[in-house]
């Protein structure tokens, strides 16, 4: 007999993304869409693979991991994606100004990217994405499935889709 109030745990799907890199800025189209899809059976979690070719993206990394600290590391790095260009050209003071935006401690914030506080959860996740064979981002891993989106996000979205209701289903 089921208990009509258990609920069953949410499906993970790890996004693995660069905070500079414009193809995960265009994938968060398909995130966006998947967590309207299955709501809160989805549990999307940002993993971060900074690519060493993308200057800021490091720096963009920990100031993600500070706003979810402050409680919006998801809406923090959407901003931030958005604005991949600027801070390509202008660097770190964007990550300040996108906190700031969305009335988060620019202080603290300013205070964890001096102090590294943030460092070895970037680090863990780096190190865990090259142990995953990630090379590119977006990345995505669902039910121990990798799926790469650097060079195409054309038809992942479905992947996903695929393998959530097969999990979901049991």
């Amino acid at each position: 007999m089921t208990d009509s109030t258990t609920t069953l745990s949410p499906v993970v799907l790890e996004a693995w993304f660069d905070l500079q890199c414009p193809d995960c800025f265009k994938a968060l189209d398909d995130v966006r869409a998947l967590r309207a899809a299955y709501g809160d059976r989805l549990d999307v979690q940002l993993r971060h693979f900074p690519l060493s070719k993308n200057k800021h993206a490091y720096a963009a990394a920990q100031a993600a991991e500070e706003a979810a600290d402050q409680g919006q590391g998801w809406a923090y790095a959407e901003a931030l994606l958005a604005r991949t260009a600027e801070l390509a050209e202008r660097g770190e003071p964007v990550l300040l100004e996108v906190a700031t935006g969305l009335g988060l401690d620019a202080e603290e914030f300013d205070t964890a990217l001096i102090d590294g506080r943030h460092l070895l959860t970037v680090d863990a996740d780096q190190a865990e994405g090259q142990a995953l064979k990630i090379t590119g981002t977006p990345t995505y891993v669902i039910g121990g499935e990798r799926l790469d989106g650097g060079q195409s996000q054309e038809g992942l979205r479905a992947r996903i889709e695929e393998i959530a209701d097969r999990l979901l289903a049991g």
